[in-house]
């Protein structure tokens, strides 16, 4: 008799189990990790650079830029006196836990309070694939257009927060700001939304104080935990600290690239660059 066998969901789980050890690996070094996700040209490396500058004297930052080809994001990064890393995915178009644990760990997480990961540029396959994050975070800009919660619903889903970028040019543009925040609180009604523009600054302010709030919860709830008893009923709905781990835990569709990785590191203006590569074998780029 012919056997079928459901690889996609077998997959998924494995997934999902790298993503689970990634964030048990993050409560025990009591680092944040954030996965910014969004189109090619929404503004993410231009919203980080304002980010740092508004929270680098608060926070120890490291930034993983994660791209098919080139390291141009990185070394703006670390022009703005980041801690960067560049993550050459090798013609993926996203990155899975694994290689977001081996991105980790060629960046050094000693001396780093924030890890923000910059996944690669699309609405499709990063949102399928559980990095293992605290946070999800999204960009949506103007010049996409308001639809993009209709035509990507996965990304809006997964994300814990919105920012939706270059307001400044929003009256050269027909763009329904209240329709997406519509048809995003339709897809997910805990998203937060944050209207900014990182070119001129304007509520980069509210989004840095976002951070800020979800690192201190996550913060408290570590400590917390170190000191709290072993309880049946952790996890269950309606337990505070239950309910954070629940939503912690929500399930992107993962999918396990068990990658080696080989990185050269050299000098950059601001900071160092480790290169990262993987290949479509899976074999070692150096």
């Amino acid at each position: 008799m012919l056997r079928t066998i459901e690889i996609k969901q077998s997959v998924f789980e494995s997934n999902d189990r790298e993503a689970d050890r990634v964030r048990a690996e993050l409560k025990k070094r009591g680092l944040f990790l954030l996965n910014l996700m969004s189109s090619p040209g929404s503004g993410k490396t231009t919203t980080l650079v304002k980010t740092l500058g508004a929270l680098k004297d608060e926070l120890r930052i490291g930034v993983m830029e994660a791209d098919i080809d080139s390291d141009v994001d990185a070394h703006t990064v670390a022009d703005a006196g980041a801690k960067a890393i560049q993550l050459h995915t090798g013609g993926m178009c996203h990155l899975t836990a694994d290689m977001t644990m081996q991105g980790l760990e060629a960046l050094g997480t000693e001396d780093i309070d924030l890890a923000i990961l910059e996944n690669v540029g699309n609405l499709v396959c990063p949102a399928e694939f559980d990095t293992g994050a605290v946070k999800n975070a999204m960009i949506l800009s103007v010049p996409e257009g308001d639809d993009k919660p209709l035509k990507y619903p996965l990304m809006f889903e997964v994300c814990d927060v919105l920012l939706i970028n270059k307001i400044d040019v929003l009256p050269y543009f027909d763009f329904d700001l209240d329709a997406v925040r519509e048809r995003a609180k339709k897809r997910n009604p805990k998203i937060e939304i944050i209207p900014i523009s990182a070119r001129t600054g304007e509520g980069i302010d509210v989004w840095c104080d976002w951070l800020r709030r979800e690192i201190e919860e996550y913060r408290r709830l570590r400590g917390l935990e170190e000191i709290r008893p072993e309880r049946p009923d952790l996890g269950k709905e309606g337990d505070p600290w239950g309910d954070f781990f629940l939503r912690l835990s929500k399930r992107p569709l993962g999918f396990p690239n068990k990658r080696a990785f080989a990185g050269k590191a050299q000098p950059c203006a601001g900071g160092r660059i480790m290169h990262t590569s993987w290949n479509h074998h899976g074999a070692c780029r150096l």
